[in-house]
């Protein structure tokens, strides 16, 4: 079974199959790396905790950055936010994102309930 939580036209924001949770791209508000990715995690932590997961169950997240070269500042965060053990498999890379303002973008894939 599939179940789409908060679907719109374009996109859901969570896809479930199989004991695995998608979420939808986040990005996060404010003018550093530091803050869009605060931001962006606080609201991956909502839709995990709607889809029935958590940060110590996140399988695999793809990061990216409008410029590599914030790749540490992103980093300082991310480190912070994942739990001690519970790293998953990731990628970052470098991207034009939607908006000229977005400095990061994350994608997250977790297991659920």
């Amino acid at each position: 079974m599939i179940e789409r939580i908060d679907t719109g036209q374009r996109m859901s924001k969570i896809v479930k199959h199989n004991g695995v949770a998608y979420l939808c791209g986040q990005v996060g508000a404010g003018d550093s790396v530091t803050e869009q990715t605060t931001d962006c995690l606080a609201r991956v932590q909502a839709l995990l905790d709607k889809a029935g997961s958590s940060r110590d169950r996140i399988l695999q997240a793809i990061v990216w950055l409008s410029d590599m070269d914030d790749f540490a500042e992103m980093n300082a965060v991310w480190d912070a936010w994942v739990p001690e053990g519970h790293a998953p498999a990731r990628a970052c890379g470098e991207a034009k994102l939607s908006r000229d303002v977005l400095k990061v973008e994350i994608i997250v894939t977790a297991a659920c309930d």
